[in-house]
């Protein structure tokens, strides 16, 4: 992108180490575990295992949505490949460099390469800069002068729908929730990013501005040569948005695939829950009976073996002793790619959403 911000064609970006067939980003076993602490002497008494030993890898050019119950780990996993919080174990190798590696890539060049929106557009921004000011400020940071930094603001401003002229000067609290959020994805820009990571950015629009947000995106991806690392709730949207999906629950991966396969042939019981549990106006299809039933364990001391065993009704006694790893389905019918955590075959072959506490 130039100061002015006038794309051309998709082209091959020349920052590309490893060349297309590269992953522009691959996570290893990284998990991060939070303290608690409590008594007169304020000693940690417990841990918060928000992220445990989670690994996948984002190719160049497409969409990872994310997707899980509140508290499974997924903002927390944005922020530790950001490196706004630091990982306890494991490794983030962007297009081929280790982060944070004396021979591989600085967390502050990562960081040029990989920007974030949030979810909340608000305090996302300076009050005290105008929507032209916060997204030049990186840009003049990292050493494009002022006249070239406000050039590229206005021709970001610009590119994500917003008047020059009418929005430039405004301040955040002038701005509806759409517009502030339209500023964000230009702020993350800015530093021509080859990386976004779409962190529940469109969860507090009306449904009418989350579509015209959603199609910039993909306009964005297309015109910028972008890749997404998107997460959200809202099971339609990723659906919209990826290519692949992968599934959280407690701090773990239970599934992950291509978004067709996924939504198609669900294999772990608490995908096939997630998606039985969508609102839908079709009236033969109304759901009668709980899709899940049983509250999320603790994460502060959460279910040994499989996490979700508690709310399972494939369940066995085995399912307690060992941590299921992400395979291939049993079958042998799935399509490649398509890995999930469970090691029970029935569980895997049902269909339907509904799962029953075990009565063990």
């Amino acid at each position: 992108m130039s100061a002015a911000l006038s794309p051309g064609p998709r082209a091959a970006d020349p920052r590309d180490r490893g060349g297309p067939a590269q992953p522009l980003l691959i996570v290893e076993n990284i998990r991060k575990y939070f303290p608690v602490r409590g008594g007169l002497l304020n000693r940690q008494v417990a841990t918060v295992q928000a992220v445990d030993d989670v690994s996948f890898s984002v190719r160049k050019g497409e969409t990872l949505g994310i997707v899980g119950e509140s508290g499974c780990g997924k903002s927390t996993t944005a922020r530790l490949l950001m490196r706004l919080i630091e990982p306890d174990t494991g490794s983030v190798v962007f297009d081929g460099d280790l982060i944070g590696d004396r021979g591989g890539i600085s967390v502050s060049d990562m960081r040029r390469q990989m920007q974030m929106v949030f979810q909340d557009s608000y305090t996302s921004l300076n009050p005290r800069m105008t929507m032209s000011e916060s997204i030049a400020y990186a840009p003049r940071m990292h050493g494009l002068g002022r006249k070239a930094a406000f050039e590229r603001a206005e021709g970001l401003l610009g590119r994500v729908g917003l008047n020059v002229g009418q929005y430039a000067r405004r301040y955040p609290h002038e701005l509806s929730g759409g517009q502030r959020q339209r500023v964000n994805i230009a702020r993350a820009l800015a530093l021509e990013p080859r990386l976004v990571i779409l962190d529940e950015a469109v969860a507090a629009l009306d449904k009418s501005v989350e579509a015209q947000v959603l199609n910039l995106l993909g306009d964005l991806k297309e015109s910028f040569n972008l890749t997404y690392l998107f997460i959200s709730h809202d099971l339609n949207v990723v659906e919209y948005m990826s290519d692949r999906v992968m599934v959280m629950y407690l701090g773990r991966v239970v599934e992950a695939g291509p978004v067709d396969e996924i939504y198609r042939h669900p294999r772990h019981p608490y995908t096939r829950a997630l998606f039985a549990s969508k609102p839908t106006l079709d009236p033969d299809r109304r759901t009668s009976e709980m899709p899940l039933t049983g509250d999320p364990p603790n994460p502060i001391n959460p279910p040994s073996g499989c996490r979700f065993r508690t709310r399972c009704g494939f369940a066995r006694a085995s399912c307690a002793e060992k941590v299921p790893v992400l395979a291939a389905p049993f079958g042998g019918d799935a399509e490649p790619n398509h890995l999930v955590a469970c090691d029970v075959p029935e569980a895997q072959a049902a269909r339907g959403g509904v799962m029953a506490v075990p009565h063990a």
